[in-house]
């Protein structure tokens, strides 16, 4: 299996995901995932309890739930990876992202425990990606009514969270 996962082209994803997938600056997915995983948990374990539990305005989510998001989000579109590898063309619904945070009950988590959840989910992704061959990279199925490739969802995956990280560090921890 290559180990190396090649930039996405814009035939293999919806505008949609545009701007998460061009934020990721690597070609290389593995080590985008990888390194994201080390600034992530070393991020989340500066911050106080009182910074993890805020919110930059009424309505918005504190860290912590933010961090949960980040982890559905990247569950979901793996699974979605993994049907489209598998040359499952069933078109796939989407989800509210919305609806998925008061039941996850983020703010009354610890950070470790969080973060110990983060660091499977990341590490499971990495493991999955890591054994898809340029054929499976290119499979190509539908969610959310959006046409995307496998490889596509692997550089949303980290897009999605570098969008979140810039949030957190432009909106959250601003003095």
């Amino acid at each position: 299996m290559a180990t190396k996962k090649s930039f996405p082209t814009s035939d293999e994803y919806d505008a949609f995901f545009e701007n998460y997938i061009q934020s990721v600056q690597t070609d290389d997915l593995l080590d985008g995932l990888s390194a994201n995983l080390v600034t992530v948990t070393n991020l989340m374990l500066e911050l106080e309890e009182e910074q993890l539990l805020h919110r930059y305005a009424p309505g918005k989510w504190s860290i912590k739930e933010l961090l949960v998001h980040m982890m559905d989000t990247e569950r979901i579109f793996a699974y979605r990876a993994l049907r489209f590898a598998r040359q499952d063309k069933t078109e796939l619904p989407g989800f509210d992202e919305n609806a998925y945070v008061a039941p996850s009950k983020a703010d009354a988590r610890t950070i470790t425990g969080i973060l110990t959840e983060y660091e499977a989910v990341r590490h499971a992704t990495i493991e999955l990606f890591k054994n898809f061959d340029e054929e499976a990279l290119n499979q190509k199925g539908t969610a959310s009514g959006k046409q995307v490739s496998v490889r596509a969802l692997g550089y949303s995956i980290l897009g999605h969270e570098i969008h979140h990280l810039n949030i957190i560090k432009n909106r959250y921890l601003v003095s």
